[in-house]
């Protein structure tokens, strides 16, 4: 049934390559399609080691726990605590932002900053340093916008208190002891085993691979581990049965697991989910609680799902965009219904009149992308531009138009949308605005988002 659906998934949306698990009434069943690289076509298997990206923010943040669990970090300290030299251009948001902040994107400066400080030891130290140039895009704990930056700072702070780099605390505090054997760090590691490479499909179809293989050092916190889809089922039953590593070793307290999952933040209409808890993501379908994360890298998308009330995971792994992450959702959603009877039913957007879709067209901009929301044939429609700055940081391959995609506004309060087609249906998301009413930004990928006056 799944090996199937997964190769069914594959052909239709043309995506090179991809290694799904699922962990089902204690049970692992394993599917593998397609080819790591279009340019050297070898067979993904359960152990071909894919860029998971983000999904590591939750590594990191087991690592803190644990060293919260040994008293050496207070989540609600200030992170001068354990890094005073933090310089960021709000000096009152340097000395009030908690560990806790970093880890459930609360901290509100532009978060997309990829900075590649070198491969020493220092990278973390360096990043940190360029991060003063930052702008604070919204009020300190007070907005749910998803923050890369933030974790190369929590990655700094488990180096300041560990005194040893973060890749050697995370072996020493997380991967050993779990018995993650197959998630590493250095590219130097990864290229002695099978691995996928990224890949990104045009409108016409071709397929090309893309370059940068790997992220920068600095970036490592952020999500810069790679993995086989057998290691990322490790980290889902050491989550779902309560910190315990495959050997019966208690790593991390029943109690500091179940909080990791309680929300710190709530994000109602995000991409993200209804609410962050300690870097994981939380939503409901069907009145049961999902909790899971995912993660891109360059043309590398990977999605993991838990529902812990049922002791059932999905992960998937790919290696394409933009069709990799439409693979993972129309996945996921066969598969919690296929396996547990839960349907995700998307809520219908409303008809606007031409004068109503007014006031949400605008040019709106972080440090990463521009958004133009414009409208076309009675709807509204976003259009993505990478910055130049991003181009810089990530290399020229990030340079690509991403297609447009529909967003369709929902009835009652908040302006929230829905994707209704495409690539990306299901996304949610959301425009503020300000005090006098006036729409001033966008919620979209789980990033709130200005609008540029004018």
């Amino acid at each position: 049934m799944l090996q199937e659906r997964v190769a069914e998934l594959c052909e239709e949306l043309e995506v090179p390559g991809v290694a799904v698990g699922v962990l089902h009434e204690g049970q692992e069943r394993y599917a593998c399609h397609g080819v790591t690289s279009v340019e050297n076509p070898l067979p993904v298997d359960a152990s071909t080691l894919f860029q998971f990206g983000s999904t590591g923010k939750t590594f990191v943040a087991t690592a803190l726990l644990r060293l919260v669990e040994a008293g050496a970090i207070d989540l609600d300290a200030p992170v001068r605590t354990y890094v005073p030299e933090l310089r960021l251009r709000d000096e009152s948001v340097a000395d009030r932002v908690t560990v806790l902040q970093l880890l459930n994107h609360t901290a509100g400066w532009d978060g997309d900053f990829f900075e590649d400080t070198g491969g020493g030891d220092d990278a973390l130290a360096r990043f940190v340093e360029r991060m003063a140039d930052l702008h604070q895009v919204t009020p300190l704990g007070e907005i749910v916008s998803y923050n890369n930056a933030s974790l190369g700072l929590a990655g700094r702070v488990l180096e300041k208190v560990t005194g040893t780099p973060f890749e050697r605390a995370m072996k020493e505090l997380v991967l050993d002891p779990v018995g993650l054997g197959n998630t590493l760090f250095s590219p130097s590691d990864v290229m002695t085993r099978r691995f996928a490479v990224g890949h990104r499909r045009a409108p016409d179809g071709t397929v090309r691979v893309l370059r940068p293989w790997a992220m920068a050092r600095s970036c490592a916190p952020m999500g810069g581990m790679s993995a086989g889809v057998t290691d990322q089922l490790v980290w889902a039953r050491f989550h779902l049965g309560g910190g315990n590593a495959a050997d019966g070793t208690q790593v991390l307290s029943h109690e500091l697991v179940e909080r990791m999952r309680v929300p710190t933040a709530e994000a109602p209409g995000s991409a993200l989910g209804d609410a962050i808890g300690i870097s994981w993501l939380l939503r409901e379908v069907g009145g049961v609680p999902l909790v899971g994360h995912g993660g891109s890298t360059l043309g590398q998308e990977s999605m993991f799902e838990t529902v812990p009330s049922r002791g059932f995971a999905l992960v998937a792994l790919t290696n394409c965009d933009p069709n990799g992450p439409e693979f993972n959702e129309k996945l996921l959603r066969w598969a919690l219904e296929a396996y547990l009877g839960l349907v995700v039913r998307d809520p219908e957007p409303e008809s606007r009149t031409p004068q109503a879709l007014e006031e949400y067209l605008a040019r709106y901009q972080t440090v990463a992308d521009v958004f133009d929301v414009t409208a076309e044939d009675g709807g509204l429609v976003v259009r993505t531009t990478p910055t130049p700055e991003l181009i810089a940081q990530l290399g020229e391959d990030a340079d690509t138009e991403e297609p447009p995609f529909p967003i369709g506004l929902l009835a009652g309060e908040g302006d929230r949308y829905i994707v209704p087609s495409g690539p990306m249906t299901g996304m949610k998301g959301f425009f503020t605005r300000d005090a006098e009413g006036h729409v001033n930004g966008l919620h979209v990928g789980g990033r709130f988002v200005p609008r540029i006056p004018g």
